[in-house]
């Protein structure tokens, strides 16, 4: 996969997205700072949510329409999505301001209108958030753009990944991600489960990675270590702005570290690799090697007692040690010296 020429595989370093989400808190100028703050801390890109209260759900108030429990407690749907969506004006500025600055930036489309709205703003990929993965003509309208697309599969079981997979490709999508994703704001830790990550990758042969919800940078590390080829994460000016999305986001330092340590995390995993490294050159000279430990005359049989593994490494490995016990010395030995075929009669 590539987006705007950045190669994202488990090669490359990987990719991480700065998610805006709601956490511009209804100020344009906010989700400028955003954009600063992504682009300081080194992040590949930063992400948008593209909807309007009105094409995300209807404006009612009846039991399934309220949000019971959670961050978002007595509210209903159309309440929090109507405080929490970027109003659509401000996407071409954003757009211009991300690409004037040189970071990506792209978005999550929430119905076909929003579809065509970026496109217009030439949106150089697409994401699809979890819940979506189960909207499938939604997918298969996406994929029709010919950009890439990252899907996240919150909630999502293996039976509805196949299907958004199958839908992207029917839509003629040729670059896919996907995303392994718990949808819990904050989710727990132990619900991630990231050796799931590495049965994705070998099952569907596509580029993964990990929308993370989880308090700190450790899970996303560790998806890292195993194999994450991309990491998104929510990221906020401040945790306590009192947003809908705010409590469990990064802030800068914290978005910092994630894009350092990730990038060192991958660097770490290298290639397999059994030789010896540059950076062990000098210590080869402290290993173990066999010495003489006692001072001896040319023909003297060498017994256990004249031979002692020990540092430095100068003298034969000790792998050799039974092999030249019974032999003799050519020539006089003192005492410190190193052991060399040399000085052991054939």
């Amino acid at each position: 996969m590539q987006i705007k020429g950045r190669k994202i595989n488990q090669y490359e370093p990987p990719y991480i997205i700065a998610e805006m989400s709601a956490n511009h808190n209804g100020s344009i100028e906010n989700a400028y700072r955003i954009i600063d703050m992504a682009i300081s801390c080194g992040a590949d890109a930063v992400k948008l949510q593209t909807y309007r209260p009105d094409t995300i759900t209807m404006d009612l108030k009846t039991p399934e329409f309220m949000i019971k429990g959670g961050l978002w407690d007595g509210q209903s749907l159309f309440e929090l999505y109507e405080s929490a969506f970027m109003p659509w004006d401000w996407h071409k500025p954003l757009f211009e301001y991300a690409n004037k600055n040189k970071i990506t930036i792209f978005s999550s489309p929430f119905d076909n209108s929003a579809v065509d709205l970026l496109e217009d703003l030439n949106a150089p990929a697409y994401k699809i958030a979890s819940f979506e993965a189960v909207d499938l003509p939604l997918i298969r309208y996406v994929a029709k753009t010919g950009k890439p697309i990252i899907i996240s599969t919150g909630m999502a079981d293996a039976e509805e990944i196949d299907e958004a997979v199958e839908a992207a490709k029917e839509g003629g999508c040729k670059e896919i991600a996907l995303l392994h994703c718990v949808s819990g704001y904050p989710a727990p830790v132990g619900d991630y489960n990231l050796r799931t990550l590495t049965d994705m990758r070998e099952k569907y042969g596509l580029v993964t990675g990990l929308s993370d919800h989880t308090l700190g940078n450790t899970t996303a590390l560790g998806a890292v270590a195993l194999g994450a080829s991309i990491i998104e994460k929510h990221v906020t000016l401040d945790r306590n702005g009192g947003g809908p999305d705010d409590s469990f986001s990064l802030e800068r330092k914290e978005l910092k570290e994630l894009v350092d340590n990730s990038r060192t995390t991958w660097e770490a995993l290298g290639n397999i690799d059994y030789g010896r490294k540059s950076s062990e050159e000098g210590n080869v000279q402290f290993r173990r090697s066999l010495y003489f430990t006692t001072n001896l005359k040319r023909g003297d049989v060498l017994s256990e007692e004249h031979i002692k593994s020990i540092r430095p490494g100068f003298g034969l490995p000790p792998k050799y040690f039974d092999e030249i016990i019974g032999k003799k010395v050519s020539s006089d030995v003192e005492a410190g010296t190193a052991t060399s075929w040399d000085i052991i009669e054939k």
